[in-house]
């Protein structure tokens, strides 16, 4: 199984006060959410004609994570049907704490066809 890991210390940016997701200093959902996604796109070895999106996101954040500490972000590829690749994610402390998990779904695209389906600005 293909697995990739990022590793991140939490700064003040990192917070749900800074990330509009709460008032209190400690890790943001969505920040957590973000390092799973990235060793997502970490665990895929794709050539340079390809990319991946983000389709679902199951992930439950289980424990506060203070300022100052770090934190380990960890996809598994668990399923692959073609172009679509699921993903158990976990993240824990410095300690072992599990701090989230769940599972993540990218879909694998061609990256000009892609993006030449998304109109310019303005348009």
């Amino acid at each position: 199984m293909d697995t990739a890991t990022v590793t991140h210390l939490v700064t003040v940016d990192d917070t749900a006060r800074a990330l509009g997701s709460g008032d209190l200093d400690v890790l943001a959902t969505p920040r957590v959410l973000a390092w799973c996604e990235e060793a997502t796109c970490a665990a895929l070895v794709l050539d340079a004609t390809q990319t991946s999106v983000g389709t679902r996101v199951d992930l439950e954040h289980l424990a506060a994570t203070r300022v100052g500490v770090q934190v380990t972000a960890t996809a598994t590829v668990i399923h692959t049907d073609g172009r679509l690749v699921r993903f158990q994610v976990v993240a824990h402390d410095s300690d072992g704490t599990v701090l989230a998990t769940g599972e993540v779904r990218r879909v694998v695209v061609d990256r000009e066809r892609f993006l030449a389906r998304i109109a310019p600005v303005g348009d």
